[in-house]
């Protein structure tokens, strides 16, 4: 089975395992060997699916506002983290296809095999909690409608583009493509960029 479908189960089963607790605070062992790829797409995902939550949890409109900061700030870090583990894993690809000798007339992806493994793991979120949707038992029936219609879209798009991330990583394989990628340079968490940060000084 190629890369992007093996993603697919393997988020699936990361989701499913974060609600047996359905807790942001669980601590759960990584079932998959440390420094495999498995282990950090294992990883990316439980970050993914923690920080979904919290943005649930967020947006309760009786919610502290002490708290809703705290949130915040994880949300932040949580940001960064699964910035890092986007980057690790194009590492990964780019050691794997090191020696892949490129064509003359290769050409750049818009976006690096990772960040469009970031959108599967989203996606396979989407598809969780929609399915969820689906099979309230307390929804009326027209609800239940509405979200099986867009089940119906979510599923049909990660088709799509679990196909189109599988016949990138075909075309860097062969030479056809080339990874160039670019560190994320968010400027926010650095204190030497941030005008809040670097102000207070």
């Amino acid at each position: 089975m190629k890369f992007a479908w093996n993603s697919n189960n393997l988020f699936d089963e990361t989701i499913k395992l974060y609600h047996v607790t359905d807790d942001i605070d669980a601590q759960v062992a990584n079932p998959y060997a440390e420094g495999t790829i498995e282990a950090d797409l294992f990883v990316k995902c439980w970050i993914d699916t923690v920080q979904w939550h919290i943005e649930d949890i967020i947006r309760d409109p009786a919610i502290n506002p002490v708290d809703a900061l705290a949130l915040k700030r994880r949300i932040d870090r949580s940001n960064q983290d699964r910035t890092d583990l986007v980057e690790k894993i194009d590492s990964y690809f780019r050691e794997l296809y090191a020696g892949v000798e490129i064509l003359p007339d290769a050409t750049i992806n818009t976006e690096s095999p990772a960040w469009a493994i970031d959108r599967l793991s989203i996606l396979a979120l989407k598809i969780y909690h929609m399915r969820e949707q689906v099979e309230r038992a307390d929804a009326s029936p027209e609800h239940k409608a509405q979200c099986q219609s867009k089940l119906d879209v979510l599923l049909e798009q990660r088709i799509d583009l679990t196909t189109a991330i599988d016949q990138l990583l075909d075309d860097i394989a062969a030479g056809r493509k080339y990874m160039k990628v670019y560190r994320q340079m968010k400027m926010y968490n650095d204190p030497s960029t941030n005008p809040v940060l670097y102000g207070k000084k």
